[in-house]
């Protein structure tokens, strides 16, 4: 499916010689294919037991749990801070 996808793309930049209208389609759908199909295949990849894929799905979700994971101590430093500075407020 990808390589069709690739194809179509360089078909509408080769017709896009003459047409600056073809380009800008040929633009859109390399947008979409980076930004949902190439997403997508990793994720199939590491479901179906893939060897390279799922390593870089693996870092991937490693990453977003990093992510989470500072989100959440921060907003906890917050919350104590908070709690420590205004203790009237803090609902019991």
């Amino acid at each position: 499916m990808g390589t069709l996808i690739v194809l179509a793309i360089l078909v509408l930049a080769v017709m896009g010689i003459n047409s600056p209208g073809w380009w800008l389609l040929a633009a859109a759908l390399t947008y979409l294919y980076v930004r949902y199909f190439r997403v997508g295949q990793g994720a199939s990849g590491s479901s179906s037991g893939g060897g390279a894929s799922s390593g870089s799905s693996t870092t991937r979700m490693d990453s977003d749990y990093h992510a989470y994971r500072r989100r959440r101590d921060r907003l906890a430093k917050w919350e104590r801070r908070y709690r420590r500075e205004r203790p009237w407020n803090v609902k019991k």
